[in-house]
């Protein structure tokens, strides 16, 4: 592959997160372009490709038969995740799809089985991991900033405020699936594999939904434990927290950081409160990069598709629990 190679990427559907944070962020992003754009109307995949390139294709199966998309981006409503990723790994495309990637472990193990038989990279689409404010929190936890870490927390949730999208469709609401998925994989990346459920719960259906909340309580294999919790209904919360032996820490906007916000994270220790600053970072663009960069280079897929499966078996189990 040339140094100056880009991945060409088709995108499946005109979504709102398309529109306001992934498309204008791969503008910084010098390893992929857009090619097309799919839609059920040729005037939202236009409206979309006048701003962004790209040609607008009606209708997602045109786009998958197209010989100048490498790649899809799929940020479709959750329940058409692994039908389209089925659909565009058999046209031999690689795919990006948006979090969570399926609604249960049998339809992510399935997509996973056939990305792996085609040789094509199959990534979930979990931007807040590639914004550098983690690697720099997990490196100060590291180095022991508080002491040996006892307890990870996390909090995801929005207020529903539905909005029209582009073309004049009404925006779909986030359903707790997405919102949940944040904090269970960051708890993923604190505590590592292997984690389990003690308990977890889903309030029952009211006006904004089947289940707008939920939380859940994970044990690692070390005895670490993790309370999450997160909803659809909620006044806005985005942060995280770790406890540790000898203090504690915590940040905030961690899911949903605009990049050019400056994090903070707020330190106690020893009876003192102190705040570092974290570099402003584009974590959509930086995982435009990461998914580039594997399919151009050919690097190894295997931690992403391993990751998908940790991730839906972790749904799998916290779902399970929270019917008992």
């Amino acid at each position: 592959m040339s140094a100056g190679a880009r991945l060409r990427i088709g995108v499946l559907g005109c979504a709102d997160i398309a529109w306001r944070r992934t498309l204008p962020s791969w503008r910084h992003q010098p390893l992929v372009e857009v090619s097309a754009v799919a839609s059920r109307t040729l005037e939202r995949a236009r409206r979309f490709t006048d701003r962004f390139g790209g040609a607008p294709v009606e209708g997602y199966e045109e786009l998958l038969a197209r010989d100048d998309v490498d790649a899809v981006y799929v940020p479709l409503p959750p329940e058409l995740h692994v039908e389209w990723t089925l659909r565009a790994l058999a046209a031999g495309k690689h795919v990006l799809c948006e979090k969570p990637f399926a609604t249960s472990l049998a339809d992510a193990q399935k997509a996973v089985a056939l990305a792996r038989e085609r040789g094509l990279l199959l990534m979930e689409g979990f931007m807040f991991l590639h914004h550098s404010q983690h690697a720099r929190v997990r490196r100060l936890v590291a180095d022991g900033l508080i002491g040996e870490v006892q307890l990870f927390f996390a909090e995801f949730g929005i207020p529903l405020r539905p909005a029209p999208q582009p073309g004049g469709a009404p925006a779909r609401a986030s359903t707790l699936p997405e919102v949940a998925a944040y904090p269970l994989r960051a708890a993923q990346l604190f505590l590592g594999p292997g984690l389990r459920v003690a308990g977890a719960q889903e309030r029952p259906a009211g006006a904004h939904g089947p289940s707008p909340a939920g939380s859940a309580l994970l044990v690692a294999p070390d005895g670490r434990a993790a309370q999450l919790a997160y909803g659809v209904e909620h006044a806005y919360l985005s942060g995280y927290g770790l406890w540790g032996s000898e203090g504690r820490l915590r940040l905030e906007r961690a899911f949903s950081t605009p990049d050019d916000l400056t994090p903070v994270l707020r330190v106690e220790r020893g009876g003192e409160v102190s705040e570092i600053a974290l570099d402003r970072d584009r974590h959509f663009t930086n995982m435009a990069g990461v998914f580039a960069r594997a399919a151009l280079h050919g690097e190894d897929f295997a931690p992403h598709t391993e990751a998908i499966l940790e991730h839906a078996r972790l749904v799998d189990e916290v779902d399970r629990a929270a019917l008992h």
